[in-house]
């Protein structure tokens, strides 16, 4: 027989004796684990949620594309670039217009010219270990400097003078004594033709040398070019630099904002659910 406190089974006579088993089931149990089935359930899919979304933490750092990483390795290789051409131009170009002497520039009006007797020894490569010996004739130059009224001695650029101040230029030198005669009577005739006729020179008004030069080899506008190219090579690659980490930054930022979002609505929705489960009991 059934009871609605218990379930009574009878048994054959002779057999046993009647039992009893206590069924006590109450709705109102029912509906306790039911509430506790569904928190559990949604925080288990909100931990599955955490997991396929792959939570970054504060300092884990998002995953960079292939886009990025290229223009990182670019613009780190012009910040690279850009320190090597600052360390050519600066031993090349600027130290040697930093020792040079400051000139300013004139007219010059041409004297005579003339070609030394003695010639000038000079030393050619002739092979490996090997340096041959030589001479080239010495050409001078002397002009009359419009700005002073002095008589000078006329160079090609600033080498000419530190390589030979007796001469106008240190040709090339090699074995054939005829070519470089050649070529200096070339130049002497050119400036036989001047004769009289002004033209532009360069003279150092601090020194009381009587050396000019013809022709400046670093002037104010190779100095500018120098300067501004590896800079603005240096500012592109670290503008490159900058604009990738500030992207990934950002990225980074949105990332932990749409978590945060998801983590509350979660919670939000948990809330109800209980709220929702406690109101039906």
């Amino acid at each position: 027989m059934t009871q609605v406190k218990g379930v009574h089974f009878g048994q054959a006579p002779g057999l046993m004796q009647p039992f009893s088993i206590p069924v006590q089931i109450t709705l109102q149990g029912g509906r306790r684990r039911q509430g506790r089935t569904a928190f559990s359930a949604s925080g288990r899919n909100r931990n599955i949620d955490h997991d396929d979304g792959d939570l970054p933490d504060v300092h884990k750092k998002l995953p960079s594309s292939a886009g990025e990483d290229r223009a990182l390795l670019l613009g780190f290789a012009m910040m690279g670039f850009s320190v090597l051409m600052f360390f050519l131009f600066g031993i090349t170009i600027l130290k040697p217009f930093m020792l040079s002497i400051q000139r300013e520039e004139s007219n010059c009006t041409t004297i005579h010219t003339h070609i030394t007797d003695d010639w000038m020894d000079c030393a050619f490569p002739c092979g490996v270990g090997c340096r041959g010996r030589g001479e080239y004739p010495c050409l001078q130059v002397f002009v009359n400097v419009t700005h002073s009224g002095q008589k000078a001695l006329l160079h090609y650029n600033e080498e000419a003078v530190q390589i030979n101040s007796k001469c106008f230029y240190t040709p090339k030198c090699h074995r054939d004594r005829n070519d470089l005669l050649n070529s200096v009577l070339d130049i002497k005739e050119f400036f036989d033709h001047k004769n009289g006729t002004p033209f532009s020179c360069f003279y150092s008004p601090d020194s009381q040398s009587e050396d000019v030069i013809l022709i400046k080899k670093y002037n104010q506008m190779v100095i500018f070019h120098c300067l501004f190219w590896p800079s603005l090579t240096l500012l592109g690659g670290a503008l490159i630099v900058g604009m990738v980490r500030l992207t990934q930054y950002l990225s980074l930022l949105c990332e932990k904002y749409s978590v945060a979002l998801r983590d509350e609505r979660d919670v939000t929705d948990c809330k109800v659910k209980r709220k929702a489960d406690i109101d039906s009991f």
